[in-house]
């Protein structure tokens, strides 16, 4: 589910019931959900140090870390198991994280604890104020949006997340070379963001690098999910679209 938009009180335990958000693109979807005990827990003991405040100036990626490294922007992280994973196996990567969903931010600083992960810090707000207001021109080297919500009636298909305007911000994020990480499970939209990616004269399919027809073989960084071996194992398919950033 993509990222979100309720910020992170100071103490990092808990979110105000409202934050305003753009009227033009929403990064994210209310859902609702218990935040468990352990979440809770998670959120007084690791939010002060994983939990970023947001701010409308731009993010100094070397403090937020308290290290140098490539900078990876994750928009919508769920209850962040592929999240953890991936931050695990890139250990020398940092990964900025945007997700409003309590229970999931919980989650994930959960699994932050239990693994003894250091190189995520997570942004509980609306990825779009965050890209407009926080991210500077080429700051990224990776974005990774991964099973955004597919709105499968055609009447709600506006209010996907990947659409131009947006990946418009995002390339203009990404240093050349950089790449653009999307998957979904639901086929009218893996074909919606492969014309959408197409179309951003400042992306390159990899897949077609490598001599395929539009969509990437799962780089070994995504783990399967539970969810998305379910859905395997019923027959549903998985795309991934990798793109780079090439010189405008």
């Amino acid at each position: 589910m993509p990222a979100a938009n309720a910020q992170a009180s100071e103490s990092g335990a808990q979110a105000p019931a409202h934050v305003a958000h753009p009227k033009t693109i929403k990064s994210y979807v209310k859902r609702a959900g218990r935040t468990t005990t352990g979440q809770a827990k998670a959120f007084e003991d690791l939010g002060p140090k994983f939990l970023l405040k947001y701010a409308p100036q731009p993010l100094e990626p070397q403090a937020a870390f308290g290290r140098a490294g490539r900078l990876i922007l994750e928009i919508g992280f769920g209850m962040g198991e592929a999240t953890a994973h991936i931050a695990r196996v890139r250990p020398d990567d940092n990964f900025l994280c945007c997700e409003v969903h309590e229970p999931g931010v919980g989650a994930l600083l959960k699994r932050i604890g239990e693994q003894e992960i250091a190189n995520i810090r997570i942004l509980q707000h609306d990825a779009v104020e965050v890209i407009d207001q926080m991210l500077t021109e080429g700051c990224l080297d990776g974005i990774h949006i991964f099973f955004p919500d597919p709105w499968h009636k055609k009447k709600h298909n506006k209010r996907r997340l990947i659409q131009s305007p947006l990946i418009a911000k995002l390339v203009g994020r990404l240093k050349v070379g950089g790449y653009l990480h999307c998957a979904t499970d639901w086929q009218p939209y893996a074909e919606q963001m492969l014309e959408v990616l197409s179309a951003e004269p400042r992306l390159a399919n990899s897949a077609l690098d490598a001599g395929l027809q539009g969509y990437a073989p799962k780089p070994d960084y995504r783990p399967l999910t539970k969810f998305e071996n379910r859905g395997l194992r019923l027959g549903h398919g998985v795309w991934d679209l990798v793109f780079h950033r090439v010189a405008a």
